[in-house]
């Protein structure tokens, strides 16, 4: 068996798995099978981390699917509540804007330099748990019909937002140094 097939991957691989059921329970308005779903996913997110340290299964296979895996799961989610008139379509421009501009930039920075490795920032890790959250509060919100959850809802999209545009910023930044120093 390949190095890279163990626990911590195949919890990855199963988050990759419900990705298009979370989509279609969302767009099916199938509200409360979408939230199961989507949190399942994301406690299998907290399980592939836990398994990739503490039974030293992290692998260079697992640090590259992981963060492409929650980029399809949140992306997804959000298309999909946008698509649905859940949450408006500029929060879904800027979580894929900043996306799109990190891929954009970590593919000029390879052409151009020796730099091969772009580990997570601490910012990018906090940005995708509000998003994380923000979408949990946005599906429960149409799960319960609570006017308490609207509001709830409309402050962790700005919350999440003021995040995913500094972890931008800040990847910008640790761009900059990295060039800098090669």
């Amino acid at each position: 068996m390949p190095r890279w097939l163990n626990l911590a991957n195949c919890i990855t691989l199963l988050r990759l798995v419900l990705v298009p059921f979370v989509i279609g329970a969302i767009l099916d308005g199938r509200n409360l099978r979408a939230l199961e779903l989507f949190a399942l996913a994301a406690v299998t997110d907290v399980l592939d981390g836990a398994a990739a340290r503490h039974l030293r299964l992290a692998t260079q296979t697992g640090a590259y699917l992981d963060p492409i895996v929650d980029k399809c799961l949140l992306s997804g989610v959000f298309l999909a509540l946008a698509a649905v008139h859940s949450v408006p379509w500029w929060f879904v421009v800027v979580v894929f804007g900043r996306d799109l501009y990190i891929m954009v930039a970590a593919g000029i920075m390879m052409a151009m330099t020796r730099v091969r490795k772009f580990p997570p920032s601490v910012w990018g890790k906090a940005s995708t748990f509000v998003q994380i959250c923000a979408a949990v509060v946005w599906m429960a919100k149409d799960v319960l019909a609570r006017v308490s959850l609207a509001g709830l809802a409309a402050f962790m999209l700005w919350v999440s937002t003021a995040f995913t545009v500094w972890s931008g910023i800040h990847y910008t930044w640790r761009g900059i140094q990295i060039l800098r120093a090669d």
